[in-house]
């Protein structure tokens, strides 16, 4: 969970912060390409345009940009004139704009092919999730780091709870494992010289159940169960052959 929560909280920043501005600055001049495409086009439809006039028209023009200037890179300089290759007569004549815009972006290490821009409202939406992102996985650090160094075992004599207690099996009155099965979960009360309280166990926090590491969980239930002597709550198994009002009952 830290770790989804992480690629997404940084995903989200950078969004925020600078990919969708990027985006945007793709998306305009890719339009300025375009435009200015129109506008050779509609200059020379007789043939009759010099590279000298073009050169003087291009150099008075300048990138189309959006008047809210938030939704652009912050380092983007504004106004911004025709990119030179815009300028050059020679290359507009064959009217391939998008050919010279693809050579355009490498060159600037720009997308390419972004097919819309991205408004106020957008980029403010990737700070609100980034800030929901990061909320939960500090949460999620904090629940880690919270168990990450905290175990629970037992040896011939005791176990050792997660707070570093030791309870003697002759202090463990109940052993509930209604749970265990379906959720991993087992319970253990006791009373006694150490005290009197309830033992948690999560078994998918502490060890676990995987095969391939020999179910440590599994290993550690089978340690308390040989040496526990009070009383075990536990699903009984049902026979088909039973009425189902004989379901269940305490073991």
């Amino acid at each position: 969970m830290l770790l989804m929560f992480g690629v997404f909280a940084v995903l989200f920043y950078k969004d925020g912060s600078t990919g969708y501005r990027k985006k945007n600055e793709s998306f305009y001049l890719q339009k300025t390409f375009q435009i200015a495409n129109e506008q050779f086009a509609k200059m020379n439809a007789g043939n009759s345009l010099s590279p000298e006039d073009w050169k003087r028209h291009a150099e008075k023009q300048f990138a189309t940009f959006p008047e809210d200037h938030s939704v652009l890179p912050a380092d983007l300089q504004l106004p911004m004139p025709w990119p030179a290759i815009l300028h050059d007569y020679n290359r507009m004549k064959p009217l391939q704009w998008n050919f010279l815009w693809q050579e355009y972006s490498r060159e600037k290490m720009l997308d390419a092919n972004v097919e819309h821009s991205y408004d106020a409202g957008q980029i403010h939406e990737q700070w609100i999730v980034f800030g929901v992102c990061s909320v939960l996985a500090a949460i999620a650090a904090f629940f880690l780091l919270r168990t990450v160094n905290r175990s629970i075992s037992a040896d011939g004599e005791a176990v050792t709870t997660q707070q570093g207690k030791r309870v003697p099996f002759t202090d463990l009155k109940t052993l509930d494992l209604r749970k265990w099965d379906t959720k991993g979960l087992a319970f253990i009360d006791y009373d006694g010289n150490s005290g009197k309280g309830r033992i948690r166990i999560d078994g998918l926090t502490y060890g676990g159940f995987k095969k391939e590491n020999d179910e440590p969980a599994e290993r550690l239930m089978r340690q308390i169960r040989a040496h526990f002597s009070g009383e075990i709550i536990e699903y009984a198994a049902i026979s088909k052959s039973e009425p189902q009002d004989q379901a269940s009952g305490p073991a």
